[in-house]
């Protein structure tokens, strides 16, 4: 994807290499290392072929969906979005704290976790320039929610249309059986929040001068976009196949564009990057698991049907998030767990989901935040971020996976 914000003046690097990504590089390195893998029989051909066919509904996913954010973005939901919630806030900065939490947590519930780090955060940044507020506040409520408030639908992460095929529950019985500890997620995120970020800036910030009303370059894009967007969350609601929902509203959305701005269209809508990032990271992860990695993840989850064995399998995936990345984390782990045992397994995936934030690397939400942060000429003490996010992982991840045990279905 292309990251905005680039100084108007850079000089840019004409050279093919140049303009390769440090992304771009670990996706092709990881794509390299996955087909060296089958070349060389590391990894058996029936065994490759098996995890292509698992990730390609998800690979279709992720290419639709990002289509579909990012062309929404373009018609001015998000600016839109944005906007009301700074109006609907009339100048209180502990209102805007709850608007923007509601909204951070909204859109990754929604549109996933990437969506919420690309498209979210220089919005963001935006709002809290144009009101004259601390921008990290509204910056790191947006990384935090793009994590811990992605347990609530199959479709807000990645590692949870995993989980959701494992244990085979379609989307209304996942939101059931996961509202309880989502909503110990966001509300431990949110405390935290206000705690070490928004309230130190509360005192010069409030109140704030509300924004004008916002008014999208083209109405009948900003309308198509929207009825997309809500086609797509009526359509995983209703257990259509994920891939069918996003692929369907990303074509309504799309045949918008064409017909009224069509240079809006290009190749670089589709996260390329991510898609081969994703293939690779299988190839590898399961290469890797035949060769100790699974037996190292079994060591340290356990076997242990009840608290202890969730506890345990919550922690080790919030470890290995945090020092690798969370996908391979989480197909790492998921390996070694029995697919009748749910609940370790939805432990697994909150130390995955809710544990990522330590390091930049974590997730790719976060590293793509980063990033986006960078670009937009803000600069997030790292050391801080560390600390507090850390923190943030150790706290969340443990309460979740608490709620997890006690709260409906367990």
């Amino acid at each position: 994807m292309e990251t905005p914000g680039d100084p108007p003046n850079a000089v840019p690097d004409r050279s093919r290499w140049g303009r390769l990504h440090v992304l771009d590089w670990i996706a092709a390195g990881l794509a390299v290392a996955g087909v060296v893998c089958v070349l060389t029989g590391l990894l058996p051909r029936a065994d490759a072929e098996d995890t292509i066919h698992r990730i390609v509904p998800i690979l279709i996913f992720l290419g639709t969906v990002v289509v579909l954010a990012e062309l929404t973005a373009v018609a001015g939901v998000f600016d839109a979005l944005a906007v009301r919630v700074a109006t609907t806030a009339r100048g209180s900065f502990p209102a805007l704290f709850w608007l923007c939490v509601g909204f951070a947590s909204l859109t990754t519930i929604a549109l996933n976790l990437d969506t919420t780090a690309v498209l979210l955060t220089p919005v963001m940044i935006a709002l809290a320039r144009t009101l004259n507020v601390p921008a990290t506040p509204l910056a790191m409520t947006t990384v935090w929610l793009a994590n811990t408030a992605s347990l609530l639908l199959p479709v807000s992460n990645l590692t949870n249309i995993l989980a959701s095929n494992r244990i085979d529950l379609e989307p209304v019985p996942w939101a059931a059986r996961m509202w309880w500890p989502q909503l110990v997620a966001v509300a431990v995120t949110a405390l935290l929040l206000w705690w070490w970020y928004w309230r130190p800036a509360r005192a010069g910030a409030d109140p704030f001068d509300p924004p004008p009303p916002y008014v999208p370059p083209d109405r009948v894009l900003y309308r198509t976009a929207v009825l997309a967007c809500l086609l797509f969350v009526v359509g995983v609601l209703a257990e259509v196949e994920i891939g069918v929902a996003s692929g369907v509203a990303a074509a309504i959305l799309v045949g918008g564009f064409v017909v009224r701005d069509r240079r809006r269209l290009r190749a670089a809508l589709v996260p390329w990057r991510l898609l081969v990032f994703v293939t690779g990271l299988f190839l590898v992860v399961q290469t890797l698991g035949r060769f100790g990695l699974d037996t190292v993840m079994g060591t340290l989850i356990g076997t242990d049907p009840g608290a202890e064995g969730a506890l345990r399998a919550g922690a080790v995936g919030a470890l290995f998030s945090n020092a690798v990345n969370n996908l391979p984390a989480y197909v790492a782990g998921e390996a070694v767990i029995a697919a009748d045992r749910h609940t370790q397994l939805l432990a697994l995936l909150i130390g995955t989901n809710v544990g990522p934030l330590a390091t930049p690397w974590a997730s790719l939400a976060t590293l793509i935040w980063y990033e986006r942060c960078r670009a937009a000429g803000l600069t997030v003490p790292l050391g801080r971020f560390v600390a507090t996010s850390a923190a943030l992982a150790t706290l969340a991840t443990t309460a979740t996976v608490a709620a997890l045990l006690v709260g409906p279905g367990a």
